[in-house]
This record gives C-alpha cells, structure tokens and sequence, in this order.
C-alpha cells in the first residue's frame, strides 16, 4: 500500500512538472527546467553518500571499535540477502542513524556514539533493520526521482518569475516558446510549493515503509517502537548538529525538536503516527 502511495505522489510530480511546467515556461522551459534538474540530482545521487558522511563527521569504524553493531548488522544482512555495508560511527551523543548509497552495493550506514550507548540489542537491531530497509528498497533512487521533478519545477517557476519580468521566454510566438496568462501566473506560485509539499509526502511513505520493512526483517515490532519513544525523547533534549541536508536522511528528523512546522513540512511522519502504525501491524515470520 505504501509502494502505492509512493507511486501516486511520483505520478503526481510527474504530471505538476508537465501541465505546471508548460504553463509558465512552455515545452522548451520545461525541457531546460528537467535536463538542468537531472544532471544535478544525477551527481548527488552517485555522490551524496560521501557528502552525507563527510558532512556528520561519521568515521569508519572497526569489528574490534564496535562488536555489537558488526554482529547485528551481518545478522540482518544474511537475513535480507544484502551486501554488508561500510559502517560508521558519528561522534556525538543524540542517539540516531542514517543509511546512504545509491544501490546494496554501495551501502554506508552511520550510527551515532548515543545510540550504541543508549540503545539496548533489540532496539539496535530496530534501528539497524530500519535503515537496511531503505537500502533494500533503493529510497536512495526513489528519493532522487523526486527531487530531480521537483527541482525541475521550482527551476521553471524561478525562470519563469524572471521571464515575465523581462518579457518571457525568448518571446512567445507560439505555445512551444513560452507559457503566459492567469494560468502561468498562478502556477508560478502554486507549482513550488505543491511540488516540494508532494516530495515531503513522498519521503514520509518511504520512513513508514522502511519501519515496515524492518520490523519483518526482525520479525517483532517492540525493538523498533521503543528505539523510536527513546530516539524521541532524546531527540528533544540533546540537539544534533548536522547539515539541514543530510538531516532527512536520519531514523528521527535530529533538528525537528523546536520547529513550528514539523508537520506539512517535514521529510518525517510525526513519531506517534510512526509507532501508532507500528503496534498495529501483525508480523509474519
């Protein structure tokens, strides 16, 4: 159902960055708008996993630094059928973790220094299945289709602010050249944010996804539901600097404790929406 939902959103996506897209900017706009969004989203997705690990300061780590997580992460990959990722360790103490890499085959997953501290081995393993889940269901590819027709269409409704000051598109002698009218006018402000509130939507079903996919991987949901209370709490009360990012990319959003609109426009679902799905999943082994 979520793989549904996912795939409605990036229909949606698809379909705002063509009507939206020929009405501001016409079909050659829009073209532009799409290759400029593909060769940009193309680099972080074949880079953005050595950006995200430069970027929290994560520190590859040893079987001898950090038994545990090599004895949970290999269980769980020979249970998935995955390759064993690279591992690493962030210094800083607010529990969280974030998995990265375009494809099982160049997986990385980062674990915090609070997290191996404050979590025992059943909310480890959670949290481990957890971020194997977006590897094995490629959220790193399905994540940069959105961003690349969302990207696409805030470029063209950018483009299109500065062509209806200056006079259009290079000119509008016929509807291949350029978009115009009350239609343009009001996709210039509605595509934008339509756009980035349907990616959000798109990176919420992944989240819920990957607790789903975990807690089948483990084969119980009490490890995961009370990583996620105890991430939570933690969450709120020891503040994580990292980049604004890579903060999508962890288990709990690290910079929402504080913010006003940590609903419509968060990467996250709301954690009691997360674990109220959770304690009514029946799990089959």
């Amino acid at each position: 159902m979520r793989a549904i939902k996912t795939l409605f959103l990036l229909t949606a996506l698809t379909m705002l960055l063509v009507v939206g897209g020929g009405a501001i900017a016409g079909q050659n706009g829009m073209t532009i708008g799409l290759l400029m969004a593909v060769g940009m989203n193309g680099f972080a997705y074949f880079f953005s996993d050595k950006v995200a690990i430069m970027s929290s300061g994560a520190q590859p780590v040893s079987r001898e630094e950090l038994p545990r997580l090599y004895e949970v992460m290999e269980r769980l990959v020979a249970k998935a059928n995955l390759p064993m990722p690279k591992l690493y360790r962030i210094p800083q103490p607010a529990p969280n973790a974030f998995a990265t890499g375009r494809n099982p085959s160049h997986a990385s997953v980062a674990v915090t220094a609070g997290l191996m501290e404050l979590m025992n081995d059943d909310e480890l393993e959670g949290v481990i299945a957890h971020e194997l889940s977006h590897v094995r269901n490629y959220d790193i590819l399905i994540t940069s289709i959105a961003a690349t027709l969302a990207g696409a269409i805030t470029w063209i409704a950018t483009m299109g602010r500065w062509a209806m000051i200056f006079g259009g598109f290079g000119g509008s002698r016929d509807n291949e050249r350029g978009g115009g009218g009350l239609g343009a006018l009001l996709m210039l402000i509605v595509a934008p944010i339509a756009a980035l509130l349907i990616q959000l939507g798109i990176s919420r079903q992944r989240e819920f996804s990957a607790d789903a996919s975990g807690v089948q991987m483990v084969g119980h949901t009490y490890g995961l539901i009370s990583a996620l209370e105890k991430l939570g709490e933690y969450n709120k009360r020891i503040p994580m600097d990292v980049s604004p990012a890579t903060a999508s990319l962890f288990i709990v959003a690290p910079l929402s404790a504080g913010q006003m609109l940590s609903g419509l426009f968060s990467t996250h679902p709301p954690l009691a929406e997360r674990i109220a799905v959770l304690r009514s999943m029946t799990v089959t082994r």
